[in-house]
């Protein structure tokens, strides 16, 4: 597997490769600043490469947790897709250095940015190439200058590299229609972002009624942040955290007003929090089409944990919250729909909590991971490439 990510973080990689090797693959990580301390799943190695680029040295953070000035932020906006793209071409180089003395019958390239690197490996060792898009890569949020002429080069780029993969995984239905709709593509299947049913926080007993509702994700733009702390303000008495990893720089300019924020924290301890709070926060922005087609993992989440959400009405995300009744939903930007939103699902607590319950064997990774390995299985029966001769 390839993925420009610490893996240890990153549930969806680390969930795939667990469920692989226990189904008896041997898989191998390749993973960008992973933690020395950090142990893999029974059956999983990791390693991982650079991913310095001439503009940050590895390891170094942005915006060091301050507020920058005007003209460094000006000069950060314009130099960052050069500096992405540079990390990238970087840990690409490593990577490919660290998987040539590898043996292999698989390429699993999570994301568009592996995949240039992964197609390479699959076609020389001719071998199958899986494409795991964890979003619409041509649809996501743009942080920096536009690029209009690299943009149209990775459309391109991934419409090609793609429909030459044996087989195409996305997080949800929504992506995966455009993915078909946009490059044409007849083999992309749908593995959720979903959580393994039961949870160490079982013991941890819902309230009768909420006392609080918790985002647990990346605090960055484009997560309605802003709007969950103007809210928060609206919900006197109901207690408001933020929890996850954070954007230095964004969080050093928030007005976190009433809404408490907490440092990443275990699966397992974010499971009790939310079942003693009551409520689940799954909010993201309507502004990018990715967006608005996303299936975040705080959704699996929140069913895994059995608590009702608040979520953000858009489109994907209000469609399974909609069909399988999981919780209420608010417009994205308004802070005054998403404090009637939690005191609705405050209201119907007793029958969003049932239909959290019911929902979960669907909405769980044991079904998912039983796609997953439905395609594993096929892989012997389909060509490395389809375009070799």
């Amino acid at each position: 597997m390839l993925v420009i990510t610490s893996v240890a973080t990153d549930t969806r990689v680390v969930r795939e490769a667990a469920t692989l090797a226990g189904a008896g693959y041997e898989v191998h990580v390749i993973g960008r600043g992973v933690p020395l301390d950090w142990v893999a799943p029974v059956g999983v190695t990791v390693s991982s490469v650079g991913g310095a680029s001439v503009f940050q040295k590895a390891g170094a953070p942005v915006g060091g947790g301050r507020v920058l000035p005007v003209h460094l932020r000006a000069a950060r906006w314009a130099l960052l897709p050069q500096h992405r793209a540079s990390a990238f071409a970087a840990w690409a180089r490593a990577a490919r250095g660290d998987a040539g003395d590898r043996a292999f019958d698989v390429v699993h390239a999570h994301d568009f940015n592996t995949l240039e690197l992964g197609a390479e490996l699959a076609r020389e060792r001719g071998v199958p190439l899986v494409y795991d898009t964890h979003e619409l890569w041509s649809g996501r949020p743009r942080v920096g200058r536009p690029t209009p002429v690299r943009s149209v080069r990775e459309a391109r780029a991934e419409a090609e590299l793609g429909r030459r993969a044996a087989a195409v995984l996305t997080v949800g239905q929504g992506i995966a229609e455009a993915l078909r709709r946009r490059y044409g593509w007849p083999h992309v299947t749908v593995v959720h972002n979903s959580f393994p049913r039961g949870t160490a926080a079982e013991d941890v007993p819902l309230p009768t009624s909420p006392v609080g509702a918790v985002y647990a994700g990346r605090v960055a733009p484009y997560r309605e942040i802003e709007a969950i702390v103007a809210a928060a303000r609206q919900l006197p008495g109901l207690e408001i955290s933020l929890v996850g990893p954070s954007d230095d720089t964004y969080v050093a300019a928030l007005d976190r007003g009433p809404a408490r924020l907490r440092e990443a924290l275990p699966v397992d301890e974010v499971d009790a929090l939310l079942r003693r709070a009551g409520l689940a926060l799954v909010t993201h922005s309507d502004r990018w089409e990715n967006h608005r087609l996303a299936m975040p993992n705080k959704l699996f989440h929140a069913v895994r944990a059995g608590v009702p959400v608040v979520a953000t009405d858009v489109r994907e995300l209000a469609r399974v919250v909609r069909e399988h009744g999981l919780g209420t939903l608010y417009r994205p930007g308004d802070p005054e729909s998403l404090a009637a939103a939690v005191r609705e699902a405050i209201a119907r607590y007793p029958e969003l909590t049932d239909n959290v319950r019911a929902a979960e064997p669907l909405l769980s990774w044991e079904h998912d991971a039983e796609v997953l390995l439905g395609v594993y299985a096929t892989l012997a029966e389909k060509p490395a490439d389809p375009s070799a001769p």
